[in-house]
C-alpha cells in the first residue's frame, strides 16, 4: 500500500517502496551478465510509467476542471480520485501498475497509486514531491519468495500556473496524499524521493513480480534498467541477485550480494540471501562462511519475519494442530493484520473443532486481504466454513 527460517530456494525481495537509496553509488556494470538471458524483444521503456491518456484527460476535465469554483484544485483532484462515489480506487497489491493501468483498473499498490496521482496532478500543472514514509517494514510472500515493503506517498504543492488560473486560493502549503493511515510523526519524518528513484522502484517491483511468476528473462532486463536508472537504489541489486539465484547463476548472485552488502553491511535481507547462495554452492569454504554469517544474522534478527508462521506450518504438516495454533497466534501478536496468518490460524482452529474461532479469523483474513484473488479465496473458504458450521449445528 510489505526470513532466514525459510526453504533453501526461497529468497527475500524488497517490495513496494523499499529502503531509501544511498546518497551516492556509482553504477556497477560488472554485475550485469546479459549473455545469461534471452534478449528482450524491445528495449525496456520507461516513458509509459507516467503517461496520461485521453481517458484520463477526459476524467480530469469532467471531474476537476469543471468543478473548481474558487476551490483548491488539489483538494478537488483528491476528492475526484479517492472519494467512494467518484473513481472508487481500491488498494490491490497483486501488481505494480503504471499510471494508465492503475486508472483503468481502478486499483493498485501504494506505488501505483502514487504514480497515477502524480501523473494526473502534473496534468493540472501541480508541483509533485514523492516521499518515503518511515513506517515499520511489512512482509508478504508469494510461494517461496518473501517481499519486504515500506511505503510511499506524495505531496501536492503550489500550481505552476496558478497566476493564469486566478483561483484566489492559497496553495503554498503542501497537501499530502496518502493511501494508508499513517501517524503524524511518520508523516513528519518522511524523506523526499526523486522521480528517478520512483521509476527504479517501479521497474524493480515489476521485475520482482515477474520473477515470482518464473519469467526470469523479462525480470532481469527490468531490474537491470532499474539499476541503470538509479544506481544508488540498493534493493534493485538484491532483486538482481535473487534473479541470478533462481536462474541457477549462483556465482553471479554471490558477487551481486557482496556488492550490496558492502554498501549496507547489516542489511538482513541481503545478508540472508547471501547465506542461502553460499550454502547452495555446496563447497566447504562457502558453507563455512555461510555458517559464520548465519550467526551474525541471528544476532541482528533472532526471530525474523514469518519465523513462527513457518514453524506453525511445519506443525500443521505433521498434524500437531494445537502447536500450530499457538505458533500462528505468536506471529499474529507481532503482525496483527496480516491476512495469511489469520487464514492459517483459522485452518488450525477448524482442524481442532473450534468453528467459531475459525470463523472469526477467516473474517479477518478476508478483511485484511491485499489482492482480489486472496479476497475471493477467503470469501469462498468462509462460505464453506459457515455452511459446515450450520450443518453441524443442525445435527
Amino acid at each position: 500500500m510489505r526470513a532466514c527460517a525459510i526453504l533453501l530456494c526461497a529468497a527475500l525481495l524488497g517490495g513496494c517502496a523499499s529502503t531509501a537509496p544511498l546518497a551516492q553509488l556509482p553504477a556497477a556494470p560488472q554485475l550485469f551478465h546479459d549473455q545469461l538471458f534471452a534478449a528482450p524483444a524491445q528495449p525496456v521503456d520507461i516513458a509509459h510509467i507516467f503517461a496520461v491518456n485521453a481517458e484520463m484527460r477526459a476524467y480530469l476535465q469532467r471531474e476537476v476542471s469543471h468543478n473548481l469554483q474558487h476551490k483548491d484544485v488539489r483538494r478537488v483532484l483528491f476528492d475526484a480520485l479517492y472519494r467512494k462515489d467518484k473513481l472508487q480506487l481500491e488498494y490491490d497489491a497483486a501488481m505494480t501498475r503504471d499510471a494508465a493501468e492503475t486508472f483503468a483498473a481502478r486499483s493498485g499498490n501504494c506505488l501505483s497509486l502514487a504514480i497515477m496521482t502524480a501523473a494526473l496532478a502534473r496534468e493540472l500543472n501541480l508541483n509533485v514531491q514523492f516521499q518515503q514514509v518511515q513506517v515499520d517494514e511489512s512482509w508478504s510472500r508469494t510461494g517461496d519468495l518473501y517481499f519486504a515493503s515500506n511505503h510511499v506517498n506524495l505531496t501536492l504543492g503550489q500550481q505552476r500556473t496558478d497566476l493564469r488560473n486566478g483561483f484566489g486560493v492559497d496553495l503554498s502549503s503542501p497537501l499530502t496524499v496518502d493511501f494508508i493511515p499513517i501517524t503524524a510523526k511518520a508523516r513528519e519524518n518522511a524523506r523526499a524521493l526523486d522521480e528517478t528513484t520512483i521509476i527504479a522502484m517501479y521497474l524493480n517491483n515489476r521485475g520482482a513480480e515477474l520473477l515470482a511468476q518464473g519469467q526470469f528473462d523479462q525480470a532481469y532486463w527490468l531490474v537491470r534498467k532499474a539499476i541503470e536508472q538509479a544506481p544508488a537504489f540498493l534493493h534493485a541489486y538484491n532483486t538482481l541477485a535473487v534473479i541470478y539465484q533462481h536462474h541457477g547463476n549462483l556465482p553471479e548472485a554471490e558477487r551481486t550480494l557482496r556488492y550490496a552488502l558492502l554498501q549496507r553491511p547489516e542489511n538482513v535481507i541481503v545478508l540472508s540471501n547471501l547465506v542461502q547462495t553460499l550454502e547452495a554452492q555446496a563447497l566447504p569454504d562457502k558453507r563455512a562462511e555461510a555458517a559464520q554469517l548465519r550467526q551474525q544474522l541471528a544476532q541482528l534478527e533472532p526471530e525474523p519475519p514469518f519465523y513462527y508462521f513457518n514453524l506453525g506450518q511445519a506443525a500443521m504438516r505433521i498434524g500437531d494442530f494445537q502447536r500450530a495454533r499457538e505458533l500462528f497466534k505468536r506471529e499474529l501478536a507481532r503482525v496483527p493484520d496480516y491476512h495469511e496468518f489469520h487464514f492459517w490460524l483459522a485452518l488450525a482452529d477448524y482442524r481442532l473443532g473450534y468453528l467459531r474461532e475459525a470463523d472469526v479469523h477467516m473474517v479477518k483474513a478476508l478483511a485484511n486481504s491485499t489482492t482480489r484473488s486472496d479476497h475471493d479465496l477467503y470469501a469462498g473458504k468462509l462460505d464453506k466454513l459457515r455452511a459446515y458450521e450450520a450443518a453441524t449445528l443442525e445435527k
